[in-house]
Parts: C-alpha cells; structure tokens; sequence
C-alpha cells in the first residue's frame, strides 16, 4: 500500500523550475530515501510535501489530495518533518519544545504530557529537560527537533539531513534510532542525506536526483551500481 504518491509535481521560482515533472509513490512502512547534489531539488520536495511551497501536479497521501494544503495542515493530516538546521525556539527547554509539537500536532488528546515525557525518554533525552536549548549540542538539538515532530504523533516522517555535522558515533546512536522509529512506532520514514553509506544501510528504496528530477529509483545497493547515478552524483567517490 502506498502512503504518498507523487504525480508529475514542479516547482518553479520565476523561469527556474527546481522540481521538474516528477513522479515517485513511497510505501506504508518503509524508509524511502533521497540523495543527489547540491540544488536538485531535494528540500524543495519536502517543502512541497508539507505544504511551505505550492507547485503543479498532485501529491496524496493516503488517498487524499494535500498538495493544495498549509503547513500546519499538512502537520494535522499526520506530516511531521525536521530540517537541516534544527528548527527550535532556543530560548525555552528541552520539555517545552517538546510540548509546543503535543499541543499543536496532537489533536484531541488528552494525556499531553505523557506523550511529552515518552517522547522525550524514547529519543534519549531523559534528564535534559529542563536544559534551555540554546545551551544544547548539535547532536540533542537534533534530536530536541525529532522528539518535537514525534510529539505530534505523524504517519510520515520527512528527516531533511539529519546525520549533518555528527561525529561516527553519534551517526550511529542516530541511525539506530531512525530504524527504531520506523520499527517500533510504524512511521513511514522520508529522508535526504549525503552520506550514501547511511542511505545503503538504512533504507528500503533509495531516490537519486539531478536537476529537480528523478534519475534512479530501487533498491539502494542497485541504485548505487546506476551508470548514471556514478556519473552525475557519485563520481570516484562511490565506494566510500
């Protein structure tokens, strides 16, 4: 079953179109990923997921058109993303960033602060609470900002370069807790990242772009091997 499907969106800024015709379905349950160079479009498809940019084309999710929706509609519908630069208000601590997600994303529910604390305890952030976020290391900013997009209960999880400026072992205790998101919770899980060693691990299927449209889709240890995807986006890198 296919949670998101993707049909012929583009994105133009005045005569540059940045997201060109393109079309992908991501299914219920995977960790569906997202690789290319710099300028292909990437984070602009997340801004068109979740409702920050408006193009042409439809997207769904779970059968329902969205593309036409707000970002915190997008949010309401069960989309929750985090971005390459963790988005939190810095002034505050770890447990009220955390609540601003339960509040606003998890509507109707009653127990708030349990799903704060689980939330806070599942990433691995138990005992920081109360740390003002500005005080905080890249590696809890990143996962303050994840706990706050769990906090909101999604189905789908956008993750845009979340392994960014981590050192070997926090790439790891991070991975572990994607897999453990997607595992455990049953988040369908999107991110974009560079690092094609995280990629091949980590995910089900794997997107490779260029220039705002899809060059190859499958299976990362395939899409890897692409003649095409060495030559645009790999280069003499690709065994690293």
């Amino acid at each position: 079953m296919n949670m998101l499907e993707v049909d012929r969106i583009t994105m133009r800024f005045g005569d540059l179109a940045v997201v060109k015709d393109l079309s992908f379905k991501v299914k219920k349950g995977e960790i569906f990923g997202i690789a290319g160079p710099n300028g292909a479009g990437k984070t602009t498809l997340f801004n068109l997921i979740t409702g920050f940019y408006h193009g042409s084309g439809d997207i769904t999710f779970n059968g329902e058109k969205i593309d036409k929706l707000k970002p915190y509609q997008s949010c309401h519908k069960g989309i929750a993303r985090t971005f390459q630069i963790p988005q939190l208000f810095l002034t505050l601590p770890v447990i009220e960033n955390v609540r601003v997600g339960a509040h606003f994303g998890a509507q109707g529910v009653k127990n708030e602060t349990d799903i704060i604390n689980e939330t806070i305890s599942f990433v691995g952030l138990q005992g920081k609470e109360s740390i003002i976020t500005d005080n905080l290391n890249l590696f809890d900013r990143k996962r303050t900002e994840l706990a706050t997009a769990l906090a909101t209960k999604p189905k789908l999880l956008l993750l845009d370069e979340p392994i960014g400026g981590l050192s070997p072992t926090e790439t790891k205790e991070l991975m572990a807790l994607i897999q453990t998101v997607n595992k455990e919770l049953g988040l369908t899980v999107m991110i974009i990242e560079h690092l094609m060693k995280v990629l091949t691990q980590l995910t089900d299927r794997l997107m490779i772009m260029e220039d705002g449209m899809e060059i190859a889709i499958g299976p990362p240890k395939e899409v890897v091997k692409d003649e095409k995807v060495i030559r645009v986006y790999l280069g003499e890198s690709k065994h690293a």
